[in-house]
């Protein structure tokens, strides 16, 4: 019997977010939220903590916000791989110079622009993250094979993956806060699905 698939969103980072800016503003603001840490204040939930217990592996992307959710969900008591393969779906500031606005309503423009197509040279398109997200998917069954798999990663990518595991053969048994931080998703394999994955090895 396979493992299950949890996903986490990292907690709250320790970027103001009480301000107004233009687009090019939001791209450096992003930036610094990329580069952020976990607010001083932030601790995750007791649920969240025991589902990370129970895990066989514990995952997380490269960026510092997801890193150190890991860290505090295990305690620092195990070794997290962190891959780049997990980090989020990019929001490039859209091209309207005229406009200034708070950074989440930003988030929202920007993801309705790079969702429609729009992604700067350079940029990860929508396409190429829903492709990212089904080497994701693979990865995660594969470590299935050896018990729960808990990844602590990124609020519109676990989103994303959600939609991708539900429509594959997996069933959301359970969920906690919605899409904020701290929040976390639990997938079982529908009883009809047969494992299809080797066990990949961790990178040290």
């Amino acid at each position: 019997m396979s493992g299950r698939i949890i996903t986490a969103r990292h907690g709250r980072p320790n970027l103001a977010r009480d301000l107004t800016i233009s687009a090019r503003e939001y791209g450096d603001w992003w930036a610094r939220y990329d580069a952020s840490g976990l607010h001083p204040d932030e601790a995750p939930p007791p649920a969240l903590i025991d589902l990370a217990g129970k895990a066989t592996t514990v995952l997380s992307s490269t960026l510092p916000r997801a890193i150190e959710t890991a860290r505090q969900v295990t305690g620092g008591a195990r070794d997290v791989p962190a891959d780049p393969i997990f980090v989020e779906a990019p929001l490039p500031p859209p091209p309207v110079p005229w406009l200034k606005l708070r950074p989440g309503q930003w988030g929202v423009v920007s993801r309705l622009f790079w969702s429609l197509g729009y992604a700067p040279e350079g940029v990860e398109s929508a396409a190429e993250a829903w492709m990212r997200v089904d080497q994701i998917i693979n990865r995660l069954e594969a470590f299935t094979e050896r018990g729960d798999v808990l990844l602590c990663a990124h609020g519109f990518l676990n989103w994303m993956i959600d939609r991708k595991l539900r429509r594959s053969g997996w069933r959301r048994a359970a969920r906690d806060g919605g899409n904020h931080y701290w929040s976390w998703r639990i997938y079982e394999a529908e009883p009809s699905r047969e494992p299809a994955h080797t066990t990949p090895a961790i990178a040290e």
